[in-house]
């Protein structure tokens, strides 16, 4: 037998990828990966499942800023670069669309489809050190509030700062911003066409819901009755032809001319009428030349005489203009001593109008007691009077404020009037200063706003109303006609505080009365009780920025008093026309519209307005016309007379 044969050569079988033992392939790499994964204790797992989601977290988290940071740098280099900023000037129609926009008061569930943005209470201290003749529309936030910013703000502000702006601002309707000493201003002629758009806006409220009525409720869109004499379209008469809105006037004229009859059996207030009514249609004559308006004058002059037929002379409250009866409120006997006294200017100028004496003659009689009757402390006047004794009742009570207030308004403006010849009314006015200064007339805490308060029984009380805001525009208006010049620097003081009764609040809105803090370590100067946070749209602090600018042309008075208007607004128009009062003025996100607006509304608030944003002192120079308690100016009697 032979031996197996021997090979000389040695076999090697190479096998494809799949059918070996060794492969590097990656879903071998994944299965090896997941194997590892597999041997790792349920703690490790865990460990690394967290380390993982936190850097994702972190990741999410740094996103944002991280990329608003370069861009911040690209927008940076760029303006380094060729300070294009045209960009901008695209941008500042959008967002100054939203600041103006037309607002409705809105329900809570309506605030929540929308982010709401909020105005809050501006750092006083800053305000105050504040010089010279800037703007004050900026927000100001308070101490360790964190500011909201807004990328087409800070936009818009560093145009501003560069002087590029100007040319984009002129075309929109923009509160003045300062930055670093630089002011851009808003043409004066927006400001007033902005104050025509709201008197349209108002008068399309009045027109639709309320026509011949004496009120718009314009959240209701309905109406409300008080004497039944159409007392929004009277009031407004002479604003409309101020604002130079010939349409809507005419329309009003007509009114008049057809519709308004004081043939009628209804109470109406002798102080209210008069003031609304009776000085509306007498500034309306003077104003037009139309006779009118001095017919129905005189109508209503004579139905409101037999106020005057009572024991004392001192007129009763109430009129019955269809019956000829007159009788005081049914709870007293006693009449309010502003009103008793703030009629004054009306029925002279009646009687130096028609020749007739006896209106001059019932309202100097009244002025002639009051002078004369005991109970006074240093001038000031209590707020009752009695219209049997003719005497003054709840004594030492005195307030600037309600019930007192336009006494000594009328003090000063009949002795301007007269041609500043009755230097009984100047004494008492003058007296009456004193009395304030010396009784009245406090520091608050910590910012030492001058301030007006209470007296009751010998105890101060430091509650100022809103009504007292008419004083800093009586004083300038004294200082203007003769009067001592501390008058005038003590209603740049009062100014500056009825500004801060607006700029404290949340919506910009000052309530219709505040408390002023006088203990040291007080943190704010105002306080305001949950029962006084409505504000009706009142005049008094427009009236007196409109005294202070004309006197003094510094231009910060006609900034607040824009900075006011945009509030009112944003805060109470309504955009089916009208304006409301509000209950809150410190809620911004849902104020509470009380569904009203007052008759002074039209014939002040909006008036003054305009004059303060008129550049002609000619429009009704205050050298020769005298404005009533209500606004409505009566010419300043020739030296002659």
């Amino acid at each position: 037998m032979h031996p197996p044969s021997r090979k000389d050569f040695v076999s090697l079988t190479l096998t494809g990828q799949g059918s070996g033992n060794y492969n590097n392939s990656k879903q071998w790499r994944r299965q090896s990966c997941w194997r590892k994964w597999k041997r790792l204790s349920r703690l490790q797992r865990n460990l690394i499942l967290f380390t993982v989601a936190l850097m994702l977290l972190c990741g999410i988290a740094t996103y944002p800023s991280v990329t608003e940071h370069f861009r911040g740098l690209t927008v940076v280099a760029k303006e380094e670069g060729d300070h294009a900023l045209k960009p901008v000037v695209h941008e500042v129609q959008p967002a100054l669309d939203k600041l103006n926009r037309p607002l409705v008061p809105e329900s809570p569930s309506e605030k929540q489809k929308r982010a709401a943005h909020k105005r809050g209470p501006p750092g006083l201290q800053n305000r105050l050190q504040k010089k010279g003749n800037v703007s004050d529309t900026q927000v100001e936030k308070e101490e360790g509030e964190k500011p909201l910013v807004n990328w087409h703000v800070a936009m818009i502000d560093q145009a501003t700062e560069r002087g590029t702006a100007k040319e984009a601002a002129n075309k929109v309707d923009v509160p003045e911003v300062e930055q670093e000493g630089h002011s851009h201003k808003e043409p004066e002629v927006d400001r007033l066409e902005a104050v025509r758009d709201a008197f349209r806006h108002a008068w399309k409220g009045y027109k639709e819901f309320a026509w011949g009525k004496d009120e718009l409720r314009p959240m209701s869109k309905s109406y409300g009755e008080w004497f039944g004499l159409g007392l929004t379209l009277i009031d407004a008469l002479d604003t409309m032809w101020i604002l130079n809105l010939k349409k809507e006037f005419e329309e009003a004229k007509t009114w008049v001319s057809t519709e308004l009859s004081f043939n009628k059996n209804v109470d109406v207030n002798l102080f209210e009428s008069t003031i609304r009514i009776l000085g509306g249609l007498l500034s309306t004559y003077h104003l037009t030349g139309d006779t009118l308006f001095l017919d129905k004058a005189k109508d209503l002059g004579t139905r409101l005489m037999p106020a005057f037929n009572t024991p004392s002379k001192i007129p009763y409250s109430d009129v019955n203009i269809g019956k000829g009866t007159a009788h005081p409120p049914r709870w007293t006997s006693d009449s309010t001593v502003a009103e008793v006294t703030s009629i004054q200017l009306e029925f002279r100028e009646l009687s130096r109008l028609t020749q007739d004496t006896r209106y001059q003659a019932a309202v100097d009689e009244v002025m002639q007691k009051v002078h004369k009757l005991e109970g006074k402390q240093d001038g000031l006047v209590p707020m009752f009077i009695n219209t049997n004794s003719g005497q003054f009742t709840h004594l030492g009570m005195f307030t600037l404020g309600a019930r007192a207030d336009s006494y000594y308004e009328y003090l000063l403006k009949q002795w301007i009037q007269g041609g500043k010849k009755e230097t009984a009314l100047l004494e008492d006015y003058l007296q009456a200063l004193e009395g304030v200064k010396k009784n009245l007339l406090k520091k608050s805490s910590p910012n030492r706003l001058t301030f007006v308060g209470e007296l009751a029984h010998g105890r101060f009380s430091p509650k100022m109303d809103h009504l007292v805001c008419f004083l800093p525009g009586t004083l300038a208006l004294g200082a203007h006609h003769g009067l001592p010049a501390d008058h005038m620097e003590l209603a740049k003081q009062l100014m500056e505080t009825c500004y801060q009764m607006y700029a404290q609040m949340e919506t910009g809105l000052s309530p219709e009365i505040v408390h002023f803090n006088m203990h040291e370590g007080s943190i704010g100067d105002v306080d305001v009780k949950l029962a006084d946070r409505h504000n009706l749209l009142r005049p008094e602090t427009v009236e007196s920025l409109f005294y202070l600018y004309r006197f003094t042309k510094d231009r910060k008075y006609r900034d607040w008093g824009w900075e006011i208007l945009q509030n009112f607004n944003k805060y109470t128009k309504v955009s089916t026309g009208g304006y409301t009062s509000i209950n809150n003025v410190r809620d911004p996100e849902y104020p509470s519209p009380r569904d009203k607006m007052e008759s002074f509304f039209l014939g002040e608030t909006l008036k003054y307005f305009y004059l303060l944003f008129s550049d002609d002192p000619e429009l009704l120079s205050l050298d020769k016309y005298v404005f009533n308690t209500e606004a409505h100016p009566l010419p300043i009697w020739p030296t002659a007379q």
